[in-house]
């Protein structure tokens, strides 16, 4: 298999620290550069909806939960992944496109829910039909039992950081 730029920064590594070990550099750099990678591929894929992948990321955990297509900041925060201010600011961003609306919440009587309006699903339709797109290209290089064998090996890495205990 050709080499790859992690395989040269392993190599450069057991050549200045030949003490220590540097495998998980080999499985972990690659996850991070890819996802990075992905990040950047994302965007582009996004770019013909007019979104930033953040707002694709508020707005397809609505889409998600189906009708009413409603959360609270609280719940976006734990889809999203991101500290209860800077979801603030999304919503808000969100809500100045007319993506989404904030309504009371009936249960919480200090409570709100940010609901998607009928814009901000066909906005995030939309943008999840070309991501999907694009990233069935990126994934063309596997066969799909490859693929179903990443997506399990990558379900192991992932489930301790998930159940918190990574």
């Amino acid at each position: 298999m050709p080499a790859d730029d992690v395989d040269r920064i392993v190599s450069a590594w057991r050549r200045e620290r030949p003490d220590l070990d540097v495998t998980p550099l080999e499985v972990l750099s690659r996850i991070s550069r890819l996802a990075r990678r992905l990040d950047l591929a994302r965007g582009r894929a996004f770019a013909g909806t007019g979104l930033d992948s953040w707002e694709f990321d508020v707005l397809s955990a609505l889409r998600r939960t189906g009708d009413p297509h409603e959360l609270s900041p609280g719940q976006l925060v734990s889809e999203t992944l991101v500290t209860s201010g800077t979801m603030t600011n999304r919503v808000d961003r969100l809500a100045a496109r007319g993506f989404v609306e904030r309504h009371p919440d009936p249960a919480d009587r200090r409570g709100v829910l940010v609901r998607l309006t009928r814009d901000g699903m066909a906005v995030v339709d939309s943008a999840l039909a070309e991501l999907l797109a694009h990233e069935r290209d990126l994934l063309s290089e596997l066969e799909p039992a490859e693929r179903e064998l990443l997506a399990d090996l990558l379900r192991r890495l992932l489930r301790p950081f998930e159940s918190g205990t990574g």
